[in-house]
């Protein structure tokens, strides 16, 4: 185990803290094409802030070698003499909900062009089962010029990080592995039982941890549209639909699921990966679709009842100044990749309201680039006839929402975090 080098192909919400991980026992190279990035990660600092500076500063090393520690860079070279290539890059979806391999091609393109014999690739990014040994393999091959499981071998072991929570980290999260051999499936079970201490489960197959892994967030995802359908049913009947799912979970087999905006990089996207494969076998998923479809639905759900509020208080629509907490896809995180936030703010601005995005994790640039609109880290200083909470981040504990408000004001509590008292509305 001593000579083993990685190479951590994307340094982003995934790779970086893995690529820390490993750096506590391993000689780590952090490769990733965007040089800001790495120059970011080796002055000491993460934006992503899933890993503190100081601890990352304690595992970066100034130059690779076979000693432990993190090195970080963008040229090939630097990962040339590894012998395992862990590889973390994202895997969207289109327009149209079609699986984006882009990421994937290239950085197997990348890996292949450096690949030696007797080297283990594993893949950690989110896909449908198939992908890592029709897809990601052949062109290993094709840019390397060797043979799949006789000169080089594959692995794949779902990433299961989730942005912004410090208390299940990485190493405290059980792990899925597999081998492309049973020999080279202990491998890398070994690799990463050395560092997840939450330990590991050796999957039998490739396919069968790529299966497990996409399912994951389509479970919760269908469970979620479930939730978020009883709260559009309980609105018609004006129950709070918070009330109800307390009271039901007093039943031991209830699972805790809440209504709300379901984006990122996993939950949101997932489903449209097994669907998709599904389909190619000429099966049409109905549950899986039926899930997507209805949790897509919630922005405009959330704006239209918001403008159903504010006409039966007698407010004007066109015009009328509108202040969205919140544009991550999640709380206290500063990830907006897939924020349906935004499809809130689309749905409201069809109305003629004047919209202000008030995030202080998100990174103006970030979603400006992203999304084309304009947000701010700043608590404005202007009233508004409507706010609505679509984040729980904790600095809006600390709001004062009275002086936001005009003298007409409603507010819709999208995740039930306010007073029921500060509240005219929740989901």
């Amino acid at each position: 185990m001593n000579e083993i080098k990685i190479a951590v192909i994307g340094l982003g919400y995934v790779g970086l803290p893995l690529a820390r991980l490993f750096a506590t026992k391993y000689s780590v190279v952090g490769f990733d094409i965007n040089q800001g990035r790495i120059n970011e990660l080796m002055s000491g600092t993460d934006s992503t802030l899933e890993i503190e500076d100081e601890v990352l500063q304690s595992v970066l090393v100034t130059e690779s070698s076979k000693d432990k520690g993190l090195y970080c860079s963008t040229l090939v070279e630097d990962i040339a003499d590894c012998n395992y290539y862990v590889v973390t890059v994202p895997t969207p979806v289109d327009k149209n909900n079609r699986p984006i391999l882009t990421p994937l091609i290239r950085s197997s393109e990348t890996v292949g062009k450096v690949l030696k014999r007797g080297d283990i690739v594993i893949y950690e990014s989110t896909v449908y089962p198939g992908v890592t040994e029709e897809e990601c393999i052949p062109v290993l091959e094709n840019v390397s010029g060797l043979e799949f499981n006789k000169d080089f071998f594959a692995g794949y072991s779902p990433e299961r990080i989730n942005p912004g929570d410090k208390e299940h980290t990485v190493e405290k999260i059980l792990k899925v592995t597999s081998g492309s051999t049973p020999e080279i499936g202990e491998k890398v079970d070994e690799l990463y039982k050395s560092v997840i201490t939450a330990g590991t489960h050796l999957a039998p197959t490739i396919k069968v941890a790529e299966a497990a892994k996409v399912i994951e967030n389509s479970q919760r995802d269908i469970n979620i549209a479930f939730v978020n359908e009883l709260a559009k049913i309980f609105g018609l009947m004006n129950i709070n639909t918070h009330d109800v799912l307390e009271a039901a979970g007093t039943k031991w087999n209830f699972l805790p699921f809440k209504p709300g905006l379901v984006g990122g990089h996993c939950i949101g996207v997932d489903p449209y990966y097994l669907a998709q494969k599904a389909q190619e076998y000429g099966y049409h998923p109905e549950i899986i679709l039926a899930g997507r479809r209805l949790n897509d639905s919630m922005g405009e759900y959330v704006a239209s009842e918001t403008v159903k509020l504010m006409i039966k208080n007698d407010i004007k629509i066109k015009s009328a100044k509108v202040l969205v907490l919140g544009v991550t896809f999640k709380e206290n995180c500063p990830d907006v990749r897939n924020t349906k936030v935004v499809d809130v703010v689309s749905s409201l601005r069809e109305f003629g309201t004047d919209i202000t995005i008030y995030d202080p994790w998100a990174n103006c640039e970030e979603v400006y680039d992203e999304y084309n609109l304009k947000s701010t880290q700043t608590l404005p200083e202007e009233k508004f006839d409507a706010i609505i909470l679509t984040v729980a981040h904790e600095e809006f504990r600390k709001l004062d929402l009275l002086s936001l408000k005009k003298a007409k004001c409603v507010v819709y509590d999208v995740k039930n975090f306010f007073q029921l008292e500060k509240a005219d509305k929740f989901l």
